[in-house]
């Protein structure tokens, strides 16, 4: 018997998340080598990446994960 993959509930990665929630995700969900997220950061993230909250204020991991790494990495040293 074979499941679709719509069997398997929601994807994740596409759920919208509150700022927080998406910090507590986040967080949970990256490798111990990567820099983490606070609230403060996303907030400046937020700011320097508005084109990306224009549709919506809510965080995806599917939309923002990727960007958040680099932007997250590239910026250690200030946050």
């Amino acid at each position: 018997m074979h499941h679709s993959k719509k069997d398997l509930g929601p994807d994740l990665n596409l759920i919208e998340k509150t700022l927080s929630g998406f910090v507590h995700y986040y967080n949970e969900n990256i490798p111990d080598t990567f820099p983490r997220a606070s609230v403060k950061a996303l907030q400046l993230f937020q700011v320097a990446h508005a084109e990306l909250f224009k549709d919506s204020k809510e965080w995806t991991i599917d939309k923002h994960r990727k960007k958040l790494m680099d932007w997250l990495t590239a910026n250690k040293g200030v946050l």
